[in-house]
């Protein structure tokens, strides 16, 4: 039996200093433009099939893998799976809204949901955040869920397969300090982290249930 303490839910005010933030809001505007080897399109189901090194933009969205289906609903919100190649990972990145910080991720799967603002890292997942061009935080584990709209992200290690990613199984995260309480702190000292908020509980991968 899976032991709930392997899912690790995070404040984004505790792990990313002032919050994982939300992304670059214009993106949900912008055009989506798809480069691919091949398409198959259905007008009735509303759904696009790219495959062969396939490489998606939308605003400051960039995404990358072998095979990405699109699936657009009445209310023009869009649902993404990307598959990436063997032996190798889909790419997710994304601007953080009014800062000079990314988010990006990988997985063997990645899912895309814009009504529910979230992206799910599956298999060999990991998760970071560059200030500028400097790796500021970094997660791994079997699963991430990257939820925008609560600023919450979640990982579990459970998923995690033997011998990848994360081989026994459990989270691993390097967080670093912002660099104001770098800068802050005494000649000759430490610069702790600064204190957060209690983690939060979850019964489910993902955060709260809308």
């Amino acid at each position: 039996m899976k032991s709930p303490l392997l899912s690790l839910l995070l404040i984004a005010a505790l792990t990313f200093g002032g919050g994982l933030a939300r992304a670059e809001k214009a993106d949900r505007n912008r055009p989506m433009n798809v480069e691919s080897d091949t398409l198959r399109y259905d007008d009735l189901k509303q759904t696009s099939v790219f495959t062969g090194r396939v490489v998606l933009t939308k605003g400051t969205i960039l995404i990358r893998g072998e095979r990405i289906e699109v699936r657009q609903d009445a209310e023009g919100y869009q649902f993404g799976l990307v598959t990436a190649a063997p032996a190798a990972l889909a790419f997710f990145r994304q601007k953080r809204e009014g800062l000079d910080e990314f988010i990006e991720g990988e997985g063997e799967r990645i899912e895309y949901d814009s009504r529910a603002d979230t992206v799910k890292f599956i298999g060999q997942a990991q998760l970071r955040r560059y200030r500028g061009a400097t790796l500021g935080d970094e997660i791994s584990g079997g699963v991430i869920v990257y939820n925008n709209s609560t600023e919450v992200f979640s990982v579990d290690g459970a998923v995690a397969k033997a011998g990848a990613g994360a081989p026994t199984g459990r989270v691993r995260a390097m967080l670093t300090p912002k660099p104001e309480a770098a800068a802050s702190a005494p000649a000759g000292t430490s610069s702790p982290l600064l204190p957060g908020p209690a983690l939060r509980p979850s019964p489910t991968l993902g955060g709260e249930k809308k």
